[in-house]
């Protein structure tokens, strides 16, 4: 099986759900706009287009000007398709966009944790098979294996949090879910589980075990001695040396004030909420990531599969004061 196959796959499971679609030619085709709508006045005018360009599938709008690769649009309109999409990829051993791709070289050496009391119940991602959906879903995505060890699986998740702290009342959260725990000085704090379910609407779930601490993910590898990188989702957070994610819609600022950090938030111009956040940040005088318009990915996860050099993307485009509030205005009217 090969990725053309895959994606026409995929885009045919996706023809029902698009208005006005329409094959024009091989690796190629047409429907209305589903993040502007298209032409409010003309309802059969159609300008987004999913176009093959080599070995990719790209989406683009030649309306709105949006663009995005297959698996963004995937993850953006459609994701019950996406998880299943990310899936099949991993069983043909393709990555990114379609291309056999070496593993990022992550040019960093970890910090070292403290020894941690692993809660029973629980497998480490590293000693499952490697046809489990729970490893194949990590490998799907790219992240990499060195992490492995540090997060787990849990086929009865919300049986195995009541026995942590009494938290569901039904069983409406019963199925399998990766476990990406909280970590300070060696113990766990909480938690969060990732759902597998590809129409699952909470696909992350956070437990916490202990109100005092930071609800922040992998403090325990970073140095204070050195920047700290400052993500929006844990696993965006595996692929840079020192980093933590937030866990939740804020970081904690007491967390941040006191050391030096470097903010990255994901890559949506459109996205009132996060332009909100990114300006607080600027505000408090933190530094913080803003994506030039040639990034189409959404957030570093998509960058890295897509081929991206994320570290040199990460400190071209570093900024702080008047400078970041100048390119975050220009930006967000991308």
């Amino acid at each position: 099986m090969c990725m053309n196959y895959i994606e026409t796959k995929y885009v045919n499971l996706l023809s029902g759900r698009l208005d006005k679609f329409a094959r024009k030619k091989e690796g190629l085709w047409n429907f209305r706009c589903p993040y502007c709508g298209d032409s409010k006045k003309y309802k059969n005018k159609a300008r987004g287009y999913f176009i093959r360009v080599k070995t990719d599938l790209i989406y683009k709008c030649h309306n709105c000007g949006v663009g995005r690769s297959f698996s963004n649009f995937l993850k953006d309109q459609a994701m019950d398709l996406h998880d299943d999409y990310v899936m099949e990829r991993y069983k043909e051993g393709l990555t990114g966009h379609g291309r056999y791709i070496k593993n990022p070289e992550l040019d960093f050496k970890t910090k070292i944790p403290k020894r941690v009391k692993i809660p029973t119940g629980l497998e480490p991602i590293s000693c499952l098979n490697s046809d489990h959906p729970a490893r194949g879903y990590l490998l799907g995505r790219g992240i990499p294996e060195q992490f492995f060890s540090e997060l787990f699986y849990v086929d009865k998740f919300q049986e195995w949090v009541n026995k942590q702290k009494p938290t569901f009342g039904n069983d409406k959260y019963e199925h399998g879910r990766i476990i990406i725990p909280l970590v300070r000085d060696g113990n766990w704090y909480g938690f969060q589980g990732r759902s597998l379910a590809p129409n699952d609407n909470m696909r992350y779930i956070t437990i916490i075990l202990d109100e005092s601490q930071p609800k922040i993910y992998g403090i325990d590898r970073t140095d204070k001695s050195k920047v700290t990188y400052i993500t929006e989702g844990p696993f965006d957070s595996l692929f840079l040396d020192n980093a933590v994610a937030m866990v939740g819609a804020d970081i904690e600022w007491s967390f941040a004030d006191d050391r030096d950090v470097v903010f990255i938030y994901d890559n949506e111009p459109r996205n009132d909420e996060i332009i909100s956040r990114m300006e607080k940040v600027i505000d408090r005088g933190h530094k913080i990531v803003i994506w030039p318009p040639s990034v189409e990915d959404k957030d570093i996860n998509d960058m890295v599969q897509t081929g991206h050099n994320v570290k040199n993307l990460i400190e071209s485009n570093t900024y702080a004061g008047l400078s970041a509030k100048v390119t975050l205005n220009n930006w967000k009217r991308v």
